[in-house]
Formats: C-alpha cells, sequence, structure tokens
C-alpha cells in the first residue's frame, strides 16, 4: 500500500524563548493537522521524537488525550527520518490509515554535551576531546579535501549559499546572507571548518500528517506520495563519528547503503532527482554527501560548487531552506524539516526560495550518530 503526505505543519526555527520545546511541536502539529483538514481525533497513530524537550507523546497533553498510540522515537540526528519511517511502515503494513509524525526540540546554547557511555564509550574518549564532534568532521574533512581535490573556498561556497537560502525562508533562524569573505576569515574552530561552517543546537518543530495513497485526495489538492523511507546503520569498517578506532580497510558509510537502497526501492535514480536536503551538519558534509547519495563522483564536487550548481536555480539545487547550517539543528525536527522543505518544492508553495522547472522528485538524506543515515524519496 502506498503512502502520502498530506499535512505539513512547522514552527520557525532558532530561538523562541516564550515557548518551550514541546510547545513548539503542538504548534506545527496543529498546523499540520489544519493544512490536511482534519482534527486531532482524527489521527489513528503517532510517532514522534524530541532529544531535549522531554518525551514526544506528552504532545497529547496539549493535543488531548484521544488513547492512540503514540510511540517515542530516539535516533540521535536521524530521530526525524526515523519516525518518519515508522510512520510509513504503519500504513504501508494496512495496521492504520492516518497518524501524526511530529519532532520537536529546545537545546541549550552551545555544543551538545554528549555522554560517551551513552554510545558504548569509555571517559577516554571525552577526556581526549572527541565528543567535541567538531574535531571528528575537521578530521574527516581534511582527509577528504587532500584525497579528493576539495579547496577551502568550497567549503565557504557551502556555507554562503546556505546563508543566502536560509535569508529567503521565513521559516529559518539564520535570516542574513554572509558573505564567503566573511565565512573564510571567521574564527577557526577546527581546521578547516570556521564558525560560520557549522550548524549550532537550535530550537523548533515540524509534523507531518500521512496517509493510505488511496485516499489523499480527500485531504488535499497536492498529495506528496513517499515513494521510499529507509534508515541504514554502520558497517564494520565504515569511518563514523563516535568511533573509538579506524579499521585498517575502509568500507562505504550508511549514507551509501541507505542511498542505494531508497533509489532501489522508488525505481529512479539520482539522475531523476529534482531537489535534495542533503544533511550539513557543517560545510563539509554537504560536500561529501553529495558524493555519498550517488549525485557526482568524489570530487566533482569542486566543479559543481564552483559552477554554482547547487544553488536554487542550478542543475542540483542543494538543501534550498538553508539546510542546518541557516536553520540550526534541533535534533527532533531536523530530519522532517528536510521533507517539510521538498512538500513545498513539489506543491509549488516554498514562495521566495521556490525553485524553478515544476519539480517532481525530491530527495532527503539525514546523518546521526554513531552512523546511521535516513533516506526519503517523495513525488509530486
Amino acid at each position: 500500500m502506498d503512502v502520502a503526505i498530506v499535512g505539513i505543519g512547522i514552527h520557525p526555527f532558532g530561538r523562541t524563548p516564550a515557548r518551550s520545546g514541546l510547545q513548539q511541536g503542538a504548534y506545527a502539529a496543529r498546523e499540520a493537522l489544519k493544512d490536511a483538514g482534519v482534527q486531532w481525533q482524527d489521527m489513528q497513530f503517532a510517532f514522534g521524537g524530541s532529544a531535549s524537550s522531554g518525551n514526544a507523546d506528552a504532545l497529547g497533553n496539549e493535543l488531548g488525550l484521544t488513547g492512540i498510540p503514540f510511540i517515542n522515537v530516539a535516533n540521535g540526528c536521524a530521530t526525524g527520518g526515523s519516525s518518519l519511517i515508522a510512520a510509513w511502515h504503519a500504513i504501508k503494513s494496512g495496521e492504520h490509515d492516518i497518524g501524526l509524525v511530529a519532532g520537536f526540540d529546545k537545546h541549550d546554547r552551545g555544543a551538545f554535551n554528549a555522554d560517551p557511555k551513552a554510545l558504548g564509550l569509555g571517559d577516554w574518549y571525552g577526556e581526549v576531546g572527541m565528543m567535541m564532534t567538531t574535531q571528528f568532521f575537521a578530521m574527516k574533512i581534511q582527509k577528504y579535501m587532500h584525497d579528493h581535490g576539495i579547496s577551502a573556498n568550497t567549503l565557504a561556497k557551502v556555507a554562503a549559499k546556505a546563508f543566502l537560502n536560509g535569508s529567503l525562508n521565513p521559516n529559518a533562524w539564520r535570516r542574513q546572507p554572509i558573505s564567503e569573505t566573511e565565512i573564510a576569515g571567521s574564527m577557526m574552530i577546527n581546521d578547516p571548518l570556521t564558525k560560520f561552517m557549522f550548524c549550532s543546537p537550535a530550537e523548533g518543530g515540524v509534523a507531518l500528517v500521512l496517509c493510505r495513497a488511496d485516499r489523499a485526495r480527500q485531504y488535499t489538492d497536492t498529495p506528496v506520495y513517499l515513494k521510499s523511507a529507509v534508515l541504514k546503520s554502520r558497517r564494520f569498517g565504515s569511518f563514523e563519528v563516535f568511533a573509538p578506532s579506524q579499521a585498517l580497510e575502509q568500507v562505504d558509510g550508511p549514507t551509501v547503503d541507505a542511498a542505494n537502497a531508497a533509489f532501489e526501492m522508488a525505481g529512479v535514480g539520482p539522475g531523476d532527482m529534482d531537489v535534495l536536503q542533503l544533511q550539513d551538519t557543517e560545510s563539509g558534509a554537504e560536500v561529501m554527501h553529495m558524493a555519498e547519495n550517488g549525485f557526482c563522483e568524489h570530487g566533482e564536487q569542486e566543479h559543481l560548487l564552483q559552477s554554482g550548481a547547487t544553488h536554487i536555480g542550478g542543475r542540483m539545487p542543494v538543501n534550498t531552506d538553508g539546510g542546518c547550517l541557516a536553520n540550526g539543528e534541533p535534533i527532533g525536527a531536523s530530519g522532517l524539516r528536510q521533507v517539510y522543505e521538498n512538500v513545498l518544492q513539489l506543491r509549488g508553495q516554498a514562495g521566495q526560495h521556490q525553485m524553478p522547472g515544476n519539480p517532481r522528485l525530491g530527495y532527503t538524506h539525514v546523518y546521526g550518530a554513531p552512523g546511521i543515515s535516513a533516506v526519503t524519496i517523495l513525488q509530486r
């Protein structure tokens, strides 16, 4: 049974001192329900996640206690993608006809304070500073730049594009363009990544209403169909965040496996995609994920990014809403934000950041610690 997205809702990302993370999630849920023309009482199930703002099922306290199964999901930065995949299975299996997916968070300022023990690591891993993931990502992109000829200027271009796109998105946190020169010259965090090449922990909420595809037009004239939804974890030998060692022989990471499985499931290929949302926890991640998801060969990013191919008007638009760099990353909501953006794009409702050309297929990818990737392919 096919599955459709018939309602979408978002609470603006950034900082909202007067509203808790849970309230931001409830706001997004009400917007999604309104968009689908349904009531909370119509939902047969819900899945959701939050890392810092309590259990997602507490949304029932805000929306109403209706007795439905509401399952909490926790899967790092892939929480949103994991919640969506769980809901997709619930409908595809025939168990339910319609339900809600929600994700929200309200993180403290500063870096995430992860616990080594929660990831199966000893205290030593934090004591040597590696729980600061800026170090891991810097090491990974340094090696990648060396191996594949990626320049530091290309990293600045990724961030400049993100802030430009964010300036066009009313729900983004960072609403001002920042020049490549300012990005490259900002505070060095971990070489080669500067302050404006990293995303920040943030706040926000996103919700989606999903239903059986054969009933989608009961709720909307613009259904978007979820053609594939895949989650993969790391294999031995892949180089992932929070890995205490590196195997002598390296294998492809979970993103490659998730992408390949998603394309096969949907019966399409990378060249068929019209708009892409790729995990950009920092500038280097977007560069590497372009190749890992199959949209170019390793090293081709240098030409693509320098030529403007990944801009909204380019032939391969990437992170049209500004991505994590411009929106920040509230963990529970981040993956669902990508889906929200692609639904807007496929409906033609993205306003100033709408890509041209009547897009038909959208792709999302989210990567989380300690090596999980979730991919969806959406079709108008």
